[in-house]
């Protein structure tokens, strides 16, 4: 049996042998939760994209906030109304009202909208002063590294490449977190070899947000999964909602959780997932 852990964004320049420790760590407590621990048969392993990502990010041609204010020009337009899109469903699923955005707007002449860079940017700012543990920087660049994963079919096939050659065809148990939940998802639907996967475990996932989802349609499930289990805590602000009917219609249904009380600061670590008792649980009722 082997556990395949799939990592997010914002890895890069760490150690991935480091990186597996403190994920298996953290599964590990889950795990001592229910009085249990991994079995030893279990081959883990653990891709590492996150250096390839970040050297996608610095070579292409989205600038973020600082680019533009440092060597100015305007926001690509696609790029542009793809983090519109996401800053609008972050700011209603956090509860930002438009007098919050308003407020940090002030007095700019240029018409509110999405296609108004700097309305967009007050967005993320609101979210950055009323959502604890969230700031605009750390969502505009989730929001670009996403945009490059799945707006750019070089970038995807090229981290996919890297995920895939972690699967074989052995019994195994996937678990993606954040943007590796997305990874993992493309691999597993697009893999044509003969995957025994008894269950796909995807923890804080964007999958339900609009502008990613509707990259994989027609929606299906996880290629071979026999089962999906997914986590979620409601504060997560990047994992907006539960993978249910309404948000992610697959057939058989995905088993949503959305009771994980996750401690990291931002409510989106991954220490804060694979602790939690339940989570831990799913992944070992799978592997054994």
């Amino acid at each position: 049996m082997r556990l395949v852990l799939v990592h997010g964004r914002s890895q890069q320049g760490k150690d991935p042998e480091a990186l597996e420790r403190e994920w298996l760590g953290a599964l590990e407590k889950g795990l001592r939760k229910n009085d249990l621990k991994l079995p030893s048969h279990v081959e883990v392993a653990f891709p590492f994209y996150g250096d390839r990502l970040d050297a996608f990010a610095r070579e292409s041609k989205v600038p973020l906030t600082e680019d533009l204010k440092t060597k100015g020009g305007d926001p690509d337009a696609e790029f542009l109304s793809f983090e519109a899109e996401m800053a609008e469903e972050f700011r209603q699923r956090a509860g930002i009202t438009d007098a919050q955005v308003n407020e940090l707007y002030g007095d700019n002449p240029k018409p509110k909208g999405p296609q108004n860079w700097e309305w967009v940017q007050a967005i993320f700012r609101a979210l950055d002063k009323h959502v604890p543990g969230v700031g605009d920087d750390i969502l505009e660049t989730f929001t670009r590294d996403v945009y490059l994963y799945v707006r750019l079919s070089g970038v995807r096939a090229e981290i996919n490449r890297i995920v895939a050659r972690a699967l074989s065809e052995e019994p195994t148990v996937v678990v993606g977190h954040s943007l590796g939940s997305v990874v993992a998802y493309s691999v597993l639907r697009e893999d044509t070899r003969s995957l025994n996967v008894p269950r796909y475990v995807t923890v804080g996932s964007p999958l339900g947000v609009r502008r990613i989802r509707d990259q994989f349609r027609p929606l299906k499930t996880a290629g071979p999964t026999q089962t999906w289990f997914n986590a979620y805590d409601d504060r997560d602000v990047v994992a907006l909602y539960p993978l249910d009917e309404n948000n992610f219609p697959v057939t058989p249904a995905i088993t949503n959780y959305g009771q994980v009380d996750n401690h990291t600061d931002n409510r989106h670590g991954i220490v804060g997932y694979l602790d939690d008792v339940r989570v831990a649980r799913a992944i070992y009722d799978a592997l054994i």
